[in-house]
């Protein structure tokens, strides 16, 4: 069953505002897991670094007064584009926005939460192409992107101490 949930859009002017709430949901989602710990602590580090980007976006869904999750990401530098290492072919209109993060809490997995915030938040793009990253040890993660368009172009380790992960794309507006 889909929760009744409320689902309001954020730019960098909120950041102040969310910061918090992003930083608590995402101890609470990985609360109790162990692995890649040192690098999920620089979690408040990746939320000031893309919160700074001019176009910064974030969904926050509650139920009530509880937050379900949130979906946030910015556009990408043109002419910085790290994913173009992983096509033979680059596309000819390539603005690309940037999905860094989606999380839903446990009580709202496997309710439709993460597609709801995963559209709210690029149903509002007008770049050409959408990218993300998935951890390669979660295939049914990036099953779930791949049934909302993406496809998996290469893998990238973008830190020493991050996980390898499935650089995923697709092209906006989502079908």
């Amino acid at each position: 069953m889909t929760p009744a949930l409320t689902l309001r859009h954020y730019t960098r002017d909120d950041l102040p505002q969310i910061r918090q709430i992003l930083i608590d949901t995402q101890r609470d989602v990985y609360s109790g897991v162990t692995e890649d710990e040192e690098f999920r602590q620089r979690f408040p580090w990746f939320v000031d670094h893309w919160g700074g980007h001019p176009g910064f976006a974030c969904v926050i869904a509650r139920d009530g007064d509880e937050v379900a999750g949130f979906a946030y990401g910015a556009p990408g530098t043109e002419g910085r584009e790290w994913w173009r290492k992983h096509l033979d072919e680059t596309p000819e209109r390539a603005r690309t926005f940037h999905l860094s993060e989606l999380m839903v809490r446990e009580p709202w997995r496997k309710t439709g939460t993460a597609e709801r915030l995963h559209r709210a938040l690029m149903g509002t793009r007008n770049d050409d192409l959408a990218v993300l990253l998935v951890d390669v040890t979660h295939p049914k993660v990036q099953a779930l992107y791949e049934s909302w368009g993406y496809r998996k172009v290469g893998e990238d380790q973008p830190f020493p101490d991050s996980p390898v992960f499935a650089v995923m794309m697709s092209e906006l507006p989502l079908s």
